[in-house]
């Protein structure tokens, strides 16, 4: 089983849902964060007065998914996610060693 993390531009978000989606994946948790790059945050102009924004909002995505599949869940986020514009985001890949659903009780792969 693999657990994967993903920060992605909040705009992306129901463009990678239906990704996965389409793939079968059947759940994920997801969560606003505010973070920076190598862009170090954003410079904005509000009525007429520049300012800088030192941490962008993103969209952190959390997954676990069967290890035969992951490659396939992350392309999947980096082609829905990606508009070739500084500040994508990023996708994190991390073995799990176990997982548990609490209402059955059930055990590794079948938890998922």
């Amino acid at each position: 089983m693999k657990y994967i993390i993903a920060v992605i531009q909040p705009h992306r978000l129901e463009a990678v849902r239906e990704a996965l989606a389409d793939m079968g994946v059947q759940g994920m948790t997801v969560s606003e964060v505010r973070g920076f790059g190598r862009q170090k945050g954003q410079t904005e102009i509000y009525r007429g007065a520049e300012y800088a924004i030192q941490y962008v909002p993103k969209v952190k995505l959390e997954l676990a998914v069967g290890a035969s599949v992951a490659e396939a869940v992350v392309e999947a986020i980096g082609g829905a996610a990606r508009t070739g514009r500084i500040g994508d985001g990023k996708v994190f890949v991390l073995p799990l060693e176990g997982a548990m659903r609490v209402r059955t009780g059930e055990m590794g792969a079948d938890a998922l």
